[in-house]
């Protein structure tokens, strides 16, 4: 008898690309409900917190996407032929994390401007790279959000992209007018 027949694979469905394709927003969804209703037990849910959730939630999700499949997202980098291949790879292994790291950030509120500071110039480079990309007549996939964003059409992708733009200027303009010092506890209430 061979021994490389499996008869069952009982857990096939926990690997499979369908369930990491719910699993994530669903669990997005519930840290995000439980986020906004902890803020709003202890009376710190302001616009600005509301908004940088959300900001720091895509950035969170598009990077936990391409953590789980770094070699399309390198495919993907390669595709608007601006970086030689070996660069393409190691932006695809370390540019996720970065994204995560920084949405984490903007959540704990922790080296807060200058997670708004990396997000905003990844988000303009991305922007101008697509604009890029179209201008030369690049038939491409932005592999911003992985397989969710593979159909986007070019006017809802930079329609994205300039969202998330005005969502973090917004954040960024915003601490610039605090007048709260960096070591100020009530950085973390407004």
């Amino acid at each position: 008898m061979n021994r490389y027949i499996v008869t069952s694979v009982p857990f096939v469905p926990l690997v499979s690309s369908s369930f990491w394709g719910i699993f994530w927003p669903v669990f997005a969804a519930i840290l995000a409900a439980i986020t906004v209703i902890a803020l709003v037990a202890t009376r710190r849910l302001t616009l600005w917190y509301i908004i940088g959730l959300i900001v720091a939630g895509i950035f969170i999700y598009a990077g936990m996407l391409k953590v789980l499949d770094p070699v399309q997202f390198a495919n993907d980098i390669d595709n608007y032929k601006i970086l030689p291949w070996p660069i393409s790879v190691a932006l695809a292994f370390y540019l996720p994390w970065l994204e995560i790291f920084c949405g984490l950030a903007l959540v704990v509120r922790f080296l807060y401007r200058g997670a708004l500071s990396i997000l905003t110039a990844l988000i303009v480079v991305f922007t101008l790279a697509t604009v890029a990309a179209k201008v030369r007549g690049l038939d491409i996939t932005c592999g911003c959000f992985g397989h969710a964003s593979q159909h986007w059409s070019f006017p809802a992708h930079l329609a994205t992209n300039l969202g998330i733009l005005a969502g973090l200027l917004a954040l960024f303009f915003k601490v610039r007018m605090e007048k709260l010092p960096i070591s100020s506890p009530e950085r973390f209430i407004s």
